[in-house]
């Protein structure tokens, strides 16, 4: 892979991306998985409430969530 030389400001205006994408790592929850299995258990039980009730749900249940963090509550669960 060649090396160019172009700054992050350049090629982050090229991509059309913001310069703080490049900078900052990701990173997730350490409970992810319990979390995850927990939004399954409420689909699984509860099928037609959306992401706001399983969210409320997960918030009586002792989770710190937002309604972002059960937003991925049934996309690709299916």
């Amino acid at each position: 892979m060649a090396k160019l030389h172009l700054s992050e400001r350049r090629a982050c205006r090229v991509l059309g991306q913001h310069r703080s994408t490049q900078r900052k790592v990701p990173r997730g929850r350490a409970d992810e998985a319990a979390l995850t299995a927990e939004i399954v258990a409420f689909a699984t039980r509860y099928g037609r409430y959306g992401y706001r009730r399983v969210a409320a749900m997960l918030r009586d249940a002792g989770w710190a969530v937002n309604q972002s963090g059960s937003s991925g509550y049934g996309g690709g669960r299916g």
